[in-house]
């Protein structure tokens, strides 16, 4: 990384056998600043319905980072990584690692998200294929998903669909276009991480090997 000149030293291209003093110098990678004196944290949030995914809300709604309590975060800048929106629940990380969570996020990388969407009516099978090959929307296609049909129950379907990228409300919207009501959205998985038995509004800790998996899934050994 250092050879192809994505490291910084202070606003400067770093070099091989440059040297930094942490808390002093400022070291930097792909333009994302790499924290060098603060302990690094990883949660994994189940967010409920109604809770919006920024680290503070001007209208006073809550936030996601009122479900980790006070202690576990005093010390630490923790900002969630991506966006769910308000009526949206599911798997959410929060972290005070930029890097990882700006490689998380670009569409570069192409992390995937896996998500649970109840729908209404039943989409058919060119819906289906539709969703899959991408939805042309006002600010542009969506790109190809992975989607697949998990269950029936009276006039609804719930649908399982995975995205590499993902644009603002995205899944509602490509399922509004096709003239689907969604009822419920839900996030299982982010890379690999997924929800487990978290309930909503409950929280854990990532272990290092969680961490490590995600920084590898990024191409970045650690």
């Amino acid at each position: 990384m250092i050879l192809e000149g994505r490291v910084a030293l202070n606003g400067e291209t770093a070099g091989i056998g440059n040297r930094a003093i942490p808390g002093s110098d400022e070291i930097s990678v792909d333009g994302v600043i790499v924290e060098t004196v603060v302990p690094l944290k990883y949660f994994a949030l189940n967010k409920p319905r109604g809770v919006v995914s920024t680290a503070d809300d001007p209208q006073g709604r809550p936030t996601v980072l009122d479900y980790i309590p006070e202690e576990a975060r005093r010390d630490y800048r923790l900002f969630p990584v991506g966006r769910l929106d308000m009526d949206s629940s599911g798997l959410i990380l929060l972290t005070n690692d930029g890097l990882l969570a700006n490689r998380l996020t670009h569409p570069s990388f192409e992390v995937s998200r896996e998500y649970v969407v109840e729908v209404e009516p039943e989409p058919r099978a060119i819906d289906l294929a539709r969703l899959r090959k991408g939805i042309e929307l006002e600010d542009g296609n969506t790109g190809p998903a992975g989607v697949s049909l998990r269950g029936r129950l009276g006039g609804r379907a719930m649908v399982e669909m995975k995205l590499h990228m993902g644009r603002k409300r995205q899944i509602r919207r490509s399922f509004e276009h096709l003239g689907l009501k969604v009822h419920s959205l839900h996030r299982v998985r982010i890379g690999t991480i997924g929800l487990g038995a978290l309930r909503p509004g409950d929280y854990r800790e990532l272990d290092p090997r969680e961490v490590k998996t995600l920084y590898k899934r990024t191409g970045f050994e650690v």
